[in-house]
């Protein structure tokens, strides 16, 4: 199954000519998730690939209106597109008020079902074939970061063991590989342990929201394919960065190395800066493997042999 990452917005506090606020969306197969929903995302949302009709779940970090003043303009348009599917939106404690009085502005009431669910710290939500974690982290209000994460895949399928173990080439390859114990002919059970190698991890993708650094998000992101992580100063600004409940990119790039992720997103960039370059060079300095994200940027997250 294919999986996408946009960046639908990637500035911080206010939209600016180059980058739209906070959104990122996460199309996973036939499905998208949405985390965040700054003011502006739905126009972001038409200029890519992605149908707003496919969104199934949206997680909120937090209330500062860069991340989910959006929600409003979305939700209407859904309407004014006949949506009837559930839409479901989570977030910390608050987040049934929101979606209550967000729904309500006006003379607008929508047709299809929402569910606002509040979570809690370290709360596992499972879906079909993966998992979102919340964290919270270090902000000036409650905040969280989310990770999705997929079920774990089967071993490889070693064709020459099954083969040498008397199992026929056809449909009880296929039930081994999906973990279920075969007999044969002769009255062998052959377990799918014999002829499958070690579990695989699924993909694993983390998104920090607002935050100072902080050791909750080393451990959180460990061996994450793709960590996004609030980037909004350089290192200049240090201390006006972890006063106003943020990080640097250096400090992004410390926490992406400690975990030993993947690859690092710099996020929720400040719309002091023009480019950018200058956050992106600091923190390659500490872990190469990282970029600054770009409005409608695509990344495909592929699975680990």
């Amino acid at each position: 199954m294919q999986l996408f990452v946009t960046f639908l917005g990637t500035g911080g506090s206010w939209p600016t000519a180059r980058r739209n606020v906070s959104s990122i969306a996460i199309k996973r197969g036939g499905e998208v998730l949405l985390f965040d929903c700054g003011e502006g995302t739905q126009r972001q949302i038409q200029r890519t690939k992605i149908s707003y009709m496919q969104i199934t779940k949206i997680f909120i970090s937090h209330f500062h209106g860069d991340h989910f003043l959006g929600l409003p303009g979305l939700i209407q348009t859904m309407q004014l597109n006949d949506r009837d599917k559930p839409l479901y939106i989570y977030g910390p404690k608050g987040i049934r008020d929101v979606v209550k009085n967000v729904t309500s502005l006006g003379y607008f009431k929508p047709d299809f079902p929402i569910y606002a669910i509040e979570l809690k710290d370290r709360e596992e939500v499972r879906f079909e074939g993966y998992t979102v974690k919340s964290l919270l982290v270090d902000h000036t209000v409650p905040t969280f970061a989310y990770c999705l994460e997929e079920d774990v895949r089967p071993g490889r399928f070693n064709k020459k063991k099954a083969l040498e173990l008397g199992v026929p080439e056809g449909p009880l390859f296929s039930k081994l590989q999906k973990g279920f114990t075969v007999k044969l002919e002769n009255g062998r059970e052959v377990k799918p342990e014999m002829v499958l190698g070690p579990p695989r991890p699924g993909r694993k993708i983390v998104y920090s929201g607002d935050t100072r650094p902080c050791d909750r998000m080393i451990e959180f992101s460990k061996n994450a394919d793709l960590l996004i992580h609030d980037a909004t100063f350089s290192s200049k600004l240090n201390d006006i960065a972890n006063e106003y409940g943020h990080s640097t990119a250096l400090q992004a790039a410390e926490v992406a190395k400690k975990a030993n992720v993947r690859m690092l997103a710099l996020f929720h960039i400040s719309p002091r800066y023009t480019n950018g370059d200058e956050l992106e060079k600091e923190a390659r300095e500490v872990f190469s493997n990282c970029f600054l994200s770009r409005d409608l940027q695509e990344i495909e997250i592929r699975l680990q042999k």
